[in-house]
């Protein structure tokens, strides 16, 4: 698949309006796939902040919820909607739950992975990260996807104007991390 099929990928926003990301043609797009109840959630946030920074320069921050992770997005979209805005102040657009991992993994986020198979974190933060996920979760009976899937809730996948994958962020880089901003300053001066 192209970098540019990205956009005609089926999605909907989180109302339910059938739509793709075909309209963000041209623009650099953080896609996030978020979760109401997680211990990450406060990155919605500097998600925002990311977002009214650079949206008039051509950033586009697109949370996609997800329930994969340890049921952390349990509320209907309606529910999702109204936590964002009425919590956080979420303006940038939000959409429908979809799964990011399984066999059901939804086909934009397959193009993700397939396009980007690794997340990177500034070192030694994913290691760290993902060895307490993993801690936590065996005490807990469960554990981590296996590379190159999602890890968890809040990775980070920056596309270019031309609907390529020109970074991936794991969980716990934050979205205003110097990091992450210089890649989507990058980007967008492209």
């Amino acid at each position: 698949m192209s970098p540019a099929a990205l956009y005609d990928i089926p999605v909907h926003k989180i109302t339910g309006e059938g739509t793709s990301l075909a309209g963000y043609r041209g623009k650099v797009l953080l896609i996030v796939n978020v979760a109401s109840k997680c211990g990450l959630t406060p990155q919605y946030d500097a998600l925002e902040k990311v977002y009214s920074r650079f949206k008039e320069s051509g950033l586009v921050v697109c949370g996609f919820p997800a329930n994969d992770f340890a049921g952390q997005e349990p509320g209907s979209n309606e529910d999702i909607q109204t936590f964002c805005r009425s919590t956080f102040g979420v303006e940038f657009p939000m959409y429908s739950k979809i799964a990011v991992t399984g066999s059901d993994t939804h086909p934009l986020y397959q193009s993700l992975i397939a396009q980007q198979p690794e997340a990177t974190s500034p070192a030694p933060g994913r290691q760290a990260f993902r060895e307490n996920l993993d801690g936590y979760l065996q005490q807990h009976g469960a554990t981590t996807n296996p590379e190159p899937g999602i890890l968890w809730n809040f990775e980070k996948f920056l596309v270019d104007r031309n609907g390529k994958v020109v970074a991936r962020f794991s969980p716990e880089v934050l979205p205003d991390d110097p990091a992450v901003i210089a890649a989507i300053e990058s980007a967008l001066n492209s």
